[in-house]
């Protein structure tokens, strides 16, 4: 039991793996870079698909209040050790708590 308090709980590991899927698909090294730009188009595929997949785990593991910050904690804290500019981790961290509070589709 003890063991389950202080260990990664399932929303930090799914948290952790929606940055790790962003970072796959648009990689910190181009999101900094104003001379690779991606297309605005494909940024919001990228992000949509994020939000999404956040969404499912919130409907599959009823998540309350408090998970819910805590995923979006620890998803914009993943983004910014893997060096995204504070702006991009904002707008993605507050899409993702948008998605989360959403009422279920």
């Amino acid at each position: 039991m003890a063991f389950r308090l202080f260990g990664p709980s399932k929303v930090d590991e799914f948290a952790k793996s929606l940055a790790q899927d962003i970072a796959k698909r648009y990689p910190p090294a181009i999101a900094n870079n104003p001379d690779q730009m991606v297309s605005q188009k494909r940024l919001t595929a990228i992000l949509e698909d994020t939000f999404t997949r956040a969404h499912q785990f919130n409907c599959e593991n009823r998540l309350g209040m408090f998970k819910k910050a805590k995923l979006g904690n620890t998803f914009k804290w993943e983004l910014k050790e893997m060096g995204y500019e504070d702006r991009f981790v904002d707008v993605a961290t507050e899409g993702l708590v948008v998605y989360l509070t959403r009422g279920p589709n």
